[in-house]
């Protein structure tokens, strides 16, 4: 059976979070939380909470134990960006992009 979270619109860059989300795919839900509670990135934060939040629709929705559970799938996307200008010399403007990402986690019982 497979049970998913999804967080939306954080403000982080996708290429930033993708590396850390590529790390856990495969991994045991324990390893994985180990993984995110230590590493110091802004990206670790934001997911070790979107694979709690999955953890505990697997426990209360589905009925599963934390114990036999892994990580199957592991997805940033890119959200919206936020456009802002900045002034620059000559009155000119150059854009600022304020990406955001979308954090996708699906775990599975089965090996």
């Amino acid at each position: 059976m497979e049970v998913s979270a999804t967080t939306k619109y954080i403000r982080m860059s996708p290429t930033k979070a993708r590396d850390l989300a590529n790390e856990i795919k495969g991994l045991s839900v324990a390893d994985a939380l180990r993984i995110t509670e230590f590493n110091a990135r802004k990206a670790a934060v934001q997911i070790g909470k979107t694979l709690k939040s999955a953890i505990a629709n697997a426990e209360n929705n589905e009925g599963l134990s934390a114990d036999s559970l892994y990580v199957k799938n592991a997805i940033v996307d890119g959200g919206p960006m936020m456009k802002r200008y900045r002034p620059r010399a000559r009155g000119m403007a150059s854009p600022i992009q304020k990406k955001t990402s979308h954090v996708t986690i699906i775990l599975s019982d089965n090996a």
